[in-house]
């Protein structure tokens, strides 16, 4: 079996793209994600939330692995530390949505992103979602004046206030 599934040339567009306004990641529905009446169960999109994030950080150079690592100093990790989700309209089975995440602070310990399920140009969820940078003990630190380099240019007219 080929390695070409490890290399991300081999998928280019897997962790969706960087954009002058922050990052789209393209979702398409399961079955596994809809509910008994057929929609979207609001848990699924928890998972879509944390993906976007998730392929916005790669995106822009901030790798977990790394950061468990230490190699931004001692070990750290993000934990979402607070959600605010507006359900707004229902997605459906084969549904494409688009998860858009935008940088809206980073600053001090804590990231405040701005993320939102779009169907076309219909947005049918949204949320501000605000993560908190912690050792491994679980104790709040700054993030690291590299990282916050890294996200700078993901964070258009935010900034890394």
């Amino acid at each position: 079996m080929s390695d070409a599934g490890n290399r991300p040339s081999a998928w280019p567009d897997l962790a969706g793209r960087l954009t002058g306004a922050g990052h789209i990641l393209p979702v398409r529905i399961y079955y596994e994600d809809t509910d008994f009446s057929g929609v979207v169960y609001h848990a699924a999109y928890l998972k879509f939330l944390e993906r976007g994030r998730s392929d916005f950080l790669r995106l822009c150079g901030i790798h977990h692995n790394e950061l468990d690592d230490g190699l931004h100093g001692e070990r750290l990790a993000f934990a979402a530390r607070r959600m605010e989700i507006d359900f707004l309209k229902p997605a459906r089975i084969d549904d494409v949505l688009e998860i858009v995440t935008v940088l809206e602070e980073a600053k001090g310990a804590r990231i405040v992103l701005r993320q939102e399920a779009r169907r076309d140009d219909e947005v049918l969820m949204a949320a501000q979602v605000t993560i908190a940078v912690i050792s491994r003990d679980g104790k709040p630190r700054r993030l690291p004046a590299g990282l916050a380099e890294r996200l700078r240019p993901a964070a258009g007219d935010a900034g890394t206030r």
